[in-house]
């Protein structure tokens, strides 16, 4: 069987290579009784594989059953895994059989293994280097044949480091490894899963199906979606209820998509409404990193003020250092010993031509206001593609649709 018949059989809709390599690892490793360990962030579909596996292997008319280690409490998850017998701990009313023993001569699927406590580890460990285990409260070993698949969310081996998970265990569990792709690596697959929702939840609430306009659909897949595949079909069931003109827009999108974080730091209290990303949490990283150039530049001179000029150069720098300005700091009025003259500008220029003076300049006082900073960089854009909107809001890393409000909102029609 082909990796499209799978899809097929199993609905997995995508054509990432990345997924493409999981399933056919899946495909081959099926036939076998190696125990797998799948490996993959929370909701990209780790026990559509499981069953994948079951499915295609030799026990694919034995039982099969899937069980989240991390729903279980701590006290019972033996008892749920390899029985117990009557009495063995209160409530113990009667002798209970455990998964190993229920699904024998078929394939145990144990989601979130990580969160296993180090006992029941030991346990499991039991059963796959030997098949072997013990109900709680007997002395009896018993026998079971069950192919285990365990899958994980979490970084095993860090866990093992932190004494959190047996390593001999995750070397047993992880005889074949399968690495299921975050959605965030599959971005070609994101529109055509959102059309597949869309269609199911159309069928669901007999209504038309949503669709995605070319804006929205580049948000879209822009998103990182921390939930993967869950949370895609969440969103679009979302829209799908609320949503009566079937038409989505990016605006309308981004009301059901989660905040991103930004990497720019935050410095004021609060965001807009109407922007995720805000566009000042740009101009305030590009104000703090020309301040930092600005700084170096500084040092560079002022060092080679304090250091004096290369000796072959044979230039002579005069009256610089107690002239220099910084733009973003008051200007100084001492300098190394310099008192500020008075700015004149009738100084004679000297006609050394070992020496090289620069007269005083009048310092210029800039202006760091985020909304200066906005219109000036606009208006630039503005009248360097002649007053085309599309081609500036590109320039300026915006959508068309925030220039033209800022343009409402400075009056820069």
């Amino acid at each position: 069987m082909n990796i499209q018949d799978i899809k097929q059989r199993f609905e997995i809709i995508g054509n990432s290579p990345l997924l493409n390599i999981a399933l056919e690892t899946a495909v081959k490793v099926a036939p076998t009784d190696i125990t797998v360990l799948i490996n993959g962030e929370s909701g990209v579909g780790k026990e559509a594989f499981s069953k994948i596996i079951h499915s295609l292997s030799n026990r694919k008319h034995g039982p099969f059953i899937a069980v989240n280690c991390g729903a279980i409490p701590e006290g019972t998850i033996d008892s749920e895994l390899f029985g117990h017998e009557k009495g063995s701990f209160t409530g113990a009313h009667d002798t209970r059989k455990g998964y190993f023993e229920t699904v024998s001569g078929g394939t145990i699927f144990l989601d979130e293994v990580g969160e296993l406590p180090l006992e029941t580890q030991a346990r499991l460990l039991r059963v796959l280097e030997s098949g072997e285990f013990i109900k709680v409260g007997s002395s009896k070993t018993q026998k079971t044949d069950v192919r285990v698949v365990a899958a994980t969310n979490k970084d095993l081996l860090t866990l093992s480091d932190n004494g959190k998970f047996r390593e001999d265990l995750y070397y047993r569990l992880s005889t074949v490894p399968i690495k299921v792709p975050p959605l965030r690596e599959r971005k070609e697959d994101i529109h055509l899963l959102f059309r597949k929702f869309a269609a199911d939840f159309a069928e669901k609430y007999k209504s038309k199906p949503i669709v995605l306009d070319l804006e929205a659909q580049q948000l879209l897949v822009r998103n990182r979606f921390p939930g993967n595949i869950r949370q895609l079909k969440n969103i679009a069931e979302q829209l799908s209820v609320l949503d009566d003109d079937k038409l989505i827009t990016a605006e309308e999108l981004s009301r059901v998509l989660p905040a991103e974080r930004s990497s720019v730091p935050m410095l004021f209290g609060g965001t807009t409404a109407d922007n995720a990303l805000n566009e000042r949490d740009i101009f305030y990283k590009v104000l703090f990193d020309l301040r930092k150039d600005m700084n170096d530049l500084k040092g560079i001179v002022f060092g080679m003020l304090q250091n004096g000029p290369a000796p072959d150069s044979g230039t002579k720098v005069e009256n610089f250092a107690p002239n220099y300005h910084d733009p973003f700091t008051p200007a100084p009025q001492h300098t190394q010993g310099f008192t500020q003259p008075t700015p004149s500008y009738n100084q004679p220029v000297s006609t050394n031509p070992n020496m090289i003076e620069i007269p005083d300049a009048q310092p210029v006082i800039e202006s760091l206001s985020l909304e200066y900073k906005e219109i000036e960089l606009i208006k630039k854009a503005l009248d360097k593609y002649n007053g085309k909107r599309k081609k500036a809001a590109n320039e300026l890393g915006i959508s068309e649709r925030t220039l033209y409000r800022k343009i409402k909102q400075y009056d820069l029609e």
